[in-house]
């Protein structure tokens, strides 16, 4: 797994935590939200006329969804099951929020990190390493709901993860 991997896995389990302190300026609980046709300044006032803020996240090398995390209400994904005799095998379902479809390494693995409550690899996410052979073509982006079962494996960082045996993707 990727140091880009692991920096998104863990601002995945920081973020809800990140934006909750209280402090000055337009942006608290008792701020009114800025009218039509307003865009918003950095500390949260509204600002009038002229273009919206570019999203600060957004970068060419990060997948995005427009429907953000969470499936449309029509995904169903096959349940995947581990192999009998399989020590220390899990399973795990979720929304993907994070892709690796760059292999570091050059194995042709691929990692996928899901919206899991379970949270193998940390609180409500769960890493899947997903060998060459079972990756799937193309692949899928945030969004999209897989299942996965296989052991779980100490990853490059420490982290629990799942070396998929199976793998199911919403839609095939």
């Amino acid at each position: 797994m990727s140091r880009p991997l692991l920096v998104a896995l863990v601002a995945l389990v920081i973020a809800p935590v990140a934006g909750c302190g209280g402090g000055e300026g337009g942006a608290g609980p008792n701020a009114s939200p800025p009218a039509a046709g307003e865009s918003t300044s950095p500390d949260g006032t509204a600002a009038s006329g002229g273009d919206s803020l570019a999203d600060p996240n957004s970068s060419p090398d990060r997948d995005r969804s427009t429907s953000g995390d969470r499936p449309a209400p029509e995904q169903t994904v096959a349940p995947s099951r581990c192999p009998q005799g399989v020590p220390g095998c899990r399973v795990a379902e979720g929304v993907i929020v994070y892709v690796e479809r760059v292999d570091p390494d050059g194995d042709g693995d691929a990692h996928f990190v899901i919206a899991d409550p379970q949270g193998i690899s940390f609180s409500g996410i769960t890493a899947i390493d997903v060998r060459r052979g079972l990756r799937p073509q193309p692949l899928p982006g945030p969004g999209v709901l897989v299942s996965a079962a296989g052991p779980v494996q100490t990853g490059s960082y420490g982290q629990s993860q799942i070396h998929a045996l199976e793998l199911h993707v919403a839609g095939e």
